[in-house]
């Protein structure tokens, strides 16, 4: 079992969804990023996403564009992702890395694997990667015994979703809503039905990413998937937030408030 299925069992025996925070690696400094996702994983978050910065990040809306760009700007590297990684696995903290597919291919697959399993690392996200081309992916991640995370959406077909989970591990992302991300006034309507067919696909744990903002938000979602993905809220905080400590505060109060969300999901009918 991996450590990423362990973190969303243990929060199923606790009667609530599991909370997934994302931050780009690099944003605003490396060593700056990994005392913020440290932070919000002190304050409860199961899981943590760590961004590999790329140059263009099409599934990314405004904000993480905006986050990416300065580390990039700021010289961030495949190697600063990978030490942020181990910095917040050596806390005890699941971590996956969310990241576009040319940078790994780039750097090697069976390489990129290899490190990412030695930084303790737990799994990689890949928006832009389908099944029909991740088989050296696939079979560098069971080499290594990494979680191969890809994303559903509203618009797949159920042939589709047999065939995108089949080849997941970890967790399947289900996306609530057609185009970028961003924090939203309202959940994707279509989140609630999607998870609904992926669990009739697969036993694996579902968790939605895309809109949520806050612990009301979180709330709603918890009550029908076993995982919260949250990315941009962090993300818009820290843009907003003066320097670094009063970002990490700011950072530790929403993780707080979404962390409160997903242990208030509606009990199950009797």
């Amino acid at each position: 079992m991996s450590a990423v299925t362990s973190a969303f069992e243990k929060a199923a025996g606790e009667s609530r969804a599991a909370l997934v925070g994302y931050l780009p690696a690099g944003f605003p400094t490396v060593d700056g990023a990994i005392e913020a996702a440290l932070a919000i994983a002190d304050a409860g978050a199961d899981v943590i996403e760590i961004g590999l910065p790329y140059s263009d990040p099409l599934m990314d809306g405004p904000v993480i564009q905006e986050a990416v760009h300065r580390a990039l700007t700021g010289g961030v590297r495949v190697a600063d992702v990978l030490r942020t990684v181990a910095a917040v696995a050596a806390a005890g903290v699941p971590v996956l890395v969310m990241t576009y597919w040319n940078p790994v291919d780039h750097y090697g697959v069976r390489a990129f694997a290899r490190d990412l399993a030695s930084a303790g690392g737990s799994g990689l996200i890949t928006p832009d990667l389908t099944p029909e081309e991740a088989q050296p992916w696939l079979q560098a991640a069971a080499e290594q015994r990494l979680d191969p995370v890809f994303l559903v959406a509203p618009s797949s077909s159920d042939e589709r979703l047999e065939l995108i989970t089949a080849a997941c591990g970890g967790f399947v992302y289900a996306a609530s809503l057609m185009g970028t991300t961003g924090a939203r006034a309202t959940v994707g309507s279509g989140a609630a039905g999607l998870v609904e067919r992926v669990r009739g696909c697969t036993s694996l744990p579902v968790a939605v990413g895309l809109g949520v903002r806050d612990g009301a938000q979180a709330a709603e979602v918890a009550g029908f998937a076993d995982g919260v993905i949250v990315g941009s809220a962090f993300v818009a905080r820290m843009l907003a937030a003066p320097d670094l400590a009063a970002a990490v505060a700011q950072l530790r109060d929403l993780a707080a408030d979404l962390s409160a969300g997903v242990r208030s999901r509606p009990a199950p009918a009797a």
